[in-house]
């Protein structure tokens, strides 16, 4: 079985003050086809360890490995590691002006595979993604998160999941800034691709409302780096109920 294996992670982030560290030891195993929900206040490193696994250059991996099927990422650049098959979903896309979505999709898709995809059979995969995920045709042509709301830079995110389909898919708070229309439409959209591709999911969130309509297999709370609980759906109702304070 495909599985994202983290162990002993420690990470630090670049700041103006110096290198921070802000992981202290995560481990954490995500298996092919389930849905891990890693929950936490804000600071608890959440997001550095979305990014951290990803690549970015301002974190840090000062101690510990991550493994997929076997392969350590740590060694690997950020283009080797989606190669791999590790997609992060960002919390605050970034705007690209003067590349349309459709360019930079197919871009990402041949950088992926090692060849481009046949052309027809490309334009049809992307219309088709597109009508399941409510995006209007001419999407495709417009820049890349460039005057995007909310809910669309959040629904293109899930449409490179579709499209580039990964083995393991971190999404970094892909809930925050969506109305109740989008956050059901991108939760229907993870759960497909979930469903037809048995992707493992790492869903980084601070609130309870996208689990009513994605359902994890296991939950994990973070707090001071690390991960201080661990267990079912439940822990999350206990969450909104209690709040973090008894992990602080």
């Amino acid at each position: 079985m495909s599985n994202l294996v983290i162990k002993n992670l420690h990470v630090s982030v670049e700041t103006n003050e110096g290198d921070k560290p802000i992981l202290h030891g995560v481990d954490l195993t995500i298996n092919a086809g389930e849905i891990h929900a890693i929950m936490g206040p804000n600071g608890s490193g959440k997001s550095t360890l979305a990014y951290a696994l990803a690549g970015h250059p301002k974190y840090t991996i000062t101690e510990g490995e991550a493994y997929l099927d076997g392969e350590n990422i740590v060694e690997m650049s950020t283009d080797e590691r989606a190669r791999a098959g590790l997609f992060l979903a960002m919390q605050y896309p970034v705007e690209v002006p003067g590349v349309t979505v459709s360019n930079f999709l197919r871009t990402a898709k041949t950088a992926i595979d090692g060849e481009a995809p046949a052309l027809r059979t490309w334009v049809g995969e992307l219309k088709e993604s597109m009508k399941k995920l409510r995006m209007e045709d001419d999407f495709a042509q417009r820049d890349l998160n460039t005057g995007f709301s909310g809910g669309e830079k959040k629904r293109n995110e899930i449409l490179q999941m579709e499209l580039l389909k990964p083995k393991f898919a971190i999404l970094d708070e892909t809930d925050s800034g969506l109305d109740v229309d989008a956050l059901r439409v991108v939760s229907e959209g993870v759960n497909r691709i979930h469903a037809e591709t048995n992707v493992g999911v790492a869903l980084i969130t601070h609130y309870t409302r996208i689990l009513q309509y994605i359902t994890p297999d296991h939950v994990h709370v973070f707090a001071n780096g690390r991960v201080v609980e661990s267990g079912g759906p439940d822990l999350a109702t206990q969450l909104e109920d209690e709040g973090y304070d008894r992990y602080l």
